[in-house]
């Protein structure tokens, strides 16, 4: 058995193939990523349709999509990703840990974050539009972006320039994977405002860390999120700047979110993942 956990297969594997899909912007949105890459994936997703056993794909919302496109004759199976809930958890592990890591990257409360790598469908420039929308009613509001530096940043980077709170703009580059979890509990709030996504790990990341989550409708981050979060538009900044208000000012709808997003993250675990994973070899196993 052979899996591909990130689109492609050898040219002749030689035996039962299993591959996963994570999106379909590379077919939807080509204008989102660089030009080789596109070439590349178009054409591992076609194959992927003819030479794997069994398709996984990371959300319901993908799995259609890419039967709607490539119609493929195998089975798509749908295993969602999970949370480490042993770190992504209201709680922190060891009292004063979170404290120290945010004094050691520099990040002092309170903030709004966002996690992932920074490239256009992110759509950061939104987020700092709406930013920029509300800092300037809460004086000590930063704004940490975390996560290293993709392609096309250039947008963002102007943006930054010209934004008149752009000294509350933390930019932290790559975050060491142990780390993220005191930046999700220390946030005010998660502002998560992709154009699209296979699946949308840092949502239920921060459902899982009891931090409020403002993210994009119609998108499968919604779907992960479901009540639990805030769902704004796409690309308008001043939807999102109005629910990153709502939940920095609190209050019960937000409590209620809360307890909901806990409640939807517990659904997500690396061992129902892991499962879904074994069923879909077994079915290419033929077994």
């Amino acid at each position: 058995m052979l899996h591909g956990p990130h689109y492609s297969l050898p040219a002749w594997p030689g035996r039962p193939c299993v591959v996963t899909v994570h999106d379909l912007t590379f077919v939807d949105h080509p204008e989102w990523h660089e030009r080789s890459k596109v070439v590349y994936f178009r054409r591992a997703l076609r194959l992927a349709a003819r030479r794997a056993r069994v398709v996984v794909c990371v959300s319901e919302r993908t799995a259609e999509r890419y039967r709607a496109l490539f119609r493929p004759r195998v089975p798509v199976h749908v295993v969602a990703h999970g949370v480490d809930h042993g770190r992504f958890a209201p709680a922190e592990a060891e009292p004063g840990r979170d404290a120290s890591v945010l004094a050691r990257l520099g990040v002092r409360p309170p903030f709004v974050l966002h996690t992932g790598t920074i490239q256009p469908r992110k759509d950061l420039v939104t987020l700092v539009e709406a930013f920029d929308a509300v800092a300037g009613e809460r004086g000590g509001l930063a704004l940490v972006l975390a996560g290293g530096r993709g392609w096309g940043t250039g947008a963002l980077d102007a943006a930054i320039a010209r934004s008149p709170h752009r000294d509350r703009i933390v930019l932290l580059g790559h975050v060491a994977d142990d780390d993220v979890p005191a930046l999700v509990r220390g946030a005010s709030a998660v502002a998560y405002p992709s154009l699209e996504e296979g699946f949308g790990l840092p949502a239920i990341e921060a459902l899982a860390c009891g931090t409020p989550l403002v993210t994009t409708e119609g998108t499968a981050m919604a779907d992960v999120a479901g009540d639990a979060a805030l769902l704004v538009a796409r690309s308008d900044p001043g939807a999102l700047a109005g629910a990153l208000d709502d939940v920095l000012g609190g209050g019960d709808a937000v409590a209620r979110r809360r307890d909901a997003g806990l409640r939807r993250a517990s659904l997500f675990t690396w061992d129902r993942c892991a499962r879904g994973h074994v069923e879909a070899y077994r079915l290419a196993a033929g077994r």
